[in-house]
């Protein structure tokens, strides 16, 4: 009985570490790439997809709560990624590939759903240059950290499934 009772929650220990890892991992490499590419500001930015373009003047808060929302969308894609590997085990036996199909996946779910439905309505058009952009750019510092974390304790989870 005590047996059970560790196997289940060590397996869900080992996903909320896959899920704590990798999305913290993508969320400080991201936030990190797109602040020496925009501008330290850009947690305001993000924001203002919440609260509407007056957060971008905002203070200390807005920049917290900016931060706070980027993580979250982060950990949100670890969340996606790890729980889907559940029952598509080839997420954790291919990493490199599948890590960057989910990266440019983020990437277009930011494009086409998040920031037309934010508070910004950001939609195109969008030059060539800064799409190609963002897709190399979240699927290497996105799609792989999310990916090898959850394989890394994929592993673990699958042995205690058997």
């Amino acid at each position: 009985m005590t047996e059970d009772f560790a196997r289940k929650h060590s397996g869900k220990n080992n996903a909320v570490m896959a899920i704590a890892v990798g999305g913290l991992t993508a969320g400080a490499l991201d936030l990190t790439q797109a602040s020496i590419l925009f501008g330290w500001n850009i947690p305001l930015a993000i924001a203002a997809g919440l609260l509407g373009p007056q957060a971008e003047h905002g203070g200390t808060g807005s920049y917290i709560l900016g931060v706070c929302l980027h993580f979250f969308i982060a950990l949100s894609a670890a969340a996606i990624y790890c729980a889907t590997s559940r029952r598509l085990t080839f997420l954790t036996v291919h990493p490199l590939v599948c890590g960057l199909f989910f990266g440019a996946a983020v990437e277009e779910v930011m494009n086409l759903i998040v920031l037309p439905l934010s508070a910004l309505h950001a939609r195109g058009p969008y030059e060539l240059h800064d799409l190609i952009q963002g897709l190399a750019v979240h699927m290497v510092i996105v799609g792989l950290p999310i990916s090898f974390s959850v394989q890394r304790f994929g592993n673990r989870l699958k042995s205690e499934r058997d």
